[in-house]
């Protein structure tokens, strides 16, 4: 064999990736539907029969779930940049970690499980740079099967078209983390310096999954229930009460659900309340317009006064601090 010939092979370095869960390329019907199939065929995320489930996907849920869905974008879609909210954060977290850790032995980058940029993409392009060891953070402080997980798959799944693979390293949850505790702490308080009122409640509201997933034994609530005690330590003059939203289908998720608990406050003299969302690393559809919009609407149109969202700690240098202690105990 003549050595002189072999392709150049970059080495030496170590990779970082921090994924979060995905985003449309845009607000149009066809990028809506091109990414809701995308999530919605993961079997992590939906464990039904999957041919009866393509049936129903295809059929029914791909074609009326587009409109709605593009709906609740364009109402927080930045427009400035023309993307999401979800993808801009991202991307502004992964620009100001490298600030803290990358150097020339170690490089790093965003992607997302779902839509662009692409897991796959990433990996090769860290591998390309001549990373031989790569970091995964999934940007998901309670561990579900449904995300985690689903992260862990696709980072496997394209390990295995590499013909010479980095290693790996994945880290874990981190809904105890004293620092992700103490940011949102600091973020709550934050927010209730910032505004005129006092809040009745806290509702810590957490992304639901499907109440035969828990029964299956996915850990997932106890991390949420175990985030919010330890936020709850910290005031005692104000109940934090723990919620599960974006429930979807027919079946029983887990409860209670947060929609239904804001239209009930009211009624109950709590009239007055923040909303934080302790699962999402960044500000995204389920926070902007789920929580901010539509449930603030419902609990107004209910007979409450105030309600507030508590932004997610998005690029925010707590949560970037966070992020540099989780990954640099990974790096050699």
């Amino acid at each position: 064999m003549n050595l002189e010939k072999h392709p150049e092979v970059k080495f030496g370095k170590t990779g970082v990736l921090i994924i979060n869960l995905g985003t449309p390329d845009s607000t149009s019907w066809w990028d809506i539907r091109k990414y809701l199939k995308e999530f919605l065929s993961d079997k992590r995320v939906i464990e039904v029969n999957p041919i009866i489930w393509k049936i129903i996907l295809n059929l029914f849920i791909l074609t009326f779930r587009p409109n709605k869905t593009a709906h609740a974008y364009k109402k927080i879609w930045f427009k400035k940049t023309n993307e999401s909210p979800l993808l801009f954060y991202t991307r502004s977290q992964a620009e100001k970690l490298k600030k803290k850790i990358e150097k020339e032995t170690v490089q790093v980058d965003f992607a997302m499980r779902y839509g662009n940029p692409s897991i796959k993409s990433k990996l090769t392009t860290l591998k390309d740079k001549g990373c031989e060891n790569i970091i995964i953070l999934p940007l998901y402080p309670q561990y579900a099967a449904a995300t985690t997980a689903t992260v862990c798959d696709e980072v496997y799944r394209s390990l295995m078209t590499m013909r010479w693979q980095p290693s790996l390293q994945i880290i874990p949850h981190y809904e105890s983390e004293p620092l992700y505790i103490n940011a949102l702490v600091k973020s709550i308080k934050n927010k209730i310096n910032s505004i005129s009122w006092k809040p009745d409640m806290i509702i810590a509201s957490y992304h639901g999954i499907p109440k035969s997933y828990f029964d299956k034994g996915d850990p997932y609530q106890c991390y949420c229930q175990k985030t919010s005690r330890l936020i709850k330590e910290q005031f005692k003059d104000i109940e934090i009460k723990t919620t599960f939203q974006s429930r979807f289908g027919p079946q029983e998720w887990l409860q209670p659900y947060t929609d239904k608990t804001l239209d009930s406050l009211p009624s109950q003299g709590i009239k007055n309340v923040l909303v934080i969302c302790p699962g999402f690393a960044s500000d995204c559809v389920e926070t902007l317009e789920e929580i901010n919009i539509q449930g603030k609407e419902s609990f107004l149109e209910n007979g409450g006064k105030n309600l507030d969202l508590i932004p997610c700690l998005n690029d925010n240098s707590d949560h970037i601090k966070l992020f540099e202690t989780l990954i640099t105990r990974y790096i050699i």
